[in-house]
C-alpha cells in the first residue's frame, strides 16, 4: 500500500503537469533515440544505443515513481485546517531561542519544498520538530548539530 500525501491544489498540479510532460513529450524523444541510434549499426559495439536505453530506463522509473505519488496524493481543504496547531500547509513564525533570530516557513509536502521561498518539508528536522506545536511552545527540534530550540510566534494558513 503506498503512503498517502497530502498536497496544495497548485502542488498536486504541478506534478501532474510534470507527469504529462514526462509521459507525453519525453518518452516519445526517448524512443526516437533508441530508433536514430538503433539504425546505425551493431547493437553489441553501438554506446549511443546503450545510452538511450539507460536514459529511457530512468525516464520510465520516473514517470513510475511520479505515478504512484500522483495515485496515493489527497488535496488539503485548508479552510478545515486548525491554526491553533502547527501543521502541514501552517505558515509558522518562529524565534530561534539561542541567537533570538525570527524566520517564517510554510510547511509543505516534500515535493513542494523549496528553502529559497521559504517552504520547508513536513519530513525535514524543523518541519518534524515544529508539527503539533502552539503559539507560545518551545520546539526542541534535532539536528545533525544537536538540538535545537525555536520559539513558536504566530501561525496561519498558509
Amino acid at each position: 500500500m503506498s503512503k498517502v500525501s497530502y498536497y496544495s491544489e497548485e502542488g498536486l498540479k504541478n506534478l501532474r503537469d510534470e507527469l504529462n510532460q514526462l509521459r507525453d513529450i519525453e518518452r516519445p524523444k526517448a524512443s526516437q533515440a533508441i530508433a536514430e541510434a538503433r539504425d546505425k549499426g551493431d547493437l553489441s559495439e553501438n554506446a549511443e544505443y546503450d545510452a538511450a536505453k539507460e536514459a529511457q530506463g530512468m525516464l520510465e522509473m520516473h514517470i513510475s515513481k511520479l505515478e504512484t505519488v500522483v495515485s496515493s496524493a489527497r488535496i488539503i481543504d485548508e479552510s478545515q485546517l486548525d491554526t491553533s496547531k502547527v501543521l502541514i500547509h501552517s505558515k509558522v513564525k518562529i524565534k530561534n531561542q539561542l541567537n533570538g533570530m525570527e524566520m517564517v516557513y510554510s510547511l509543505v509536502a516534500e515535493s513542494e519544498a523549496d528553502l529559497k521561498t521559504g517552504k520547508i518539508s513536513v519530513t525535514s528536522p524543523i518541519g518534524r520538530g515544529l508539527l503539533g506545536n502552539s503559539v507560545g511552545d518551545i520546539a526542541e527540534v534535532q539536528v545533525p548539530n544537536g538540538v535545537m530550540k525555536f520559539e513558536i510566534l504566530e501561525i496561519s494558513r498558509i
